[in-house]
């Protein structure tokens, strides 16, 4: 029984610090753009990242162990 004596205070006091960190999260416009992350998943931004024609890409640089580094 004793052990409810540390294990109630120690259960309130988490909640209590759950409530203060969602209600933090709701004061600092964490949940503002609910959508945005949605959209920036399907844009296709990489595909231009890719596309870099042969002519533009980096030689390989010589490293001093004879191993060829990108």
């Amino acid at each position: 029984m004793t052990v409810l004596l540390v294990l109630v205070p120690l259960a309130l006091l988490l909640g209590l610090a759950g409530l203060f960190a969602f209600l933090w999260s709701l004061r600092s416009d964490q949940y503002s753009d609910l959508d945005g992350a949605a959209v920036r998943m399907l844009a296709d931004d990489d595909l231009a990242d890719t596309a870099v024609p042969a002519a533009r890409r980096a030689a390989p640089v010589r490293v001093a162990s004879g191993e060829q580094k990108r």
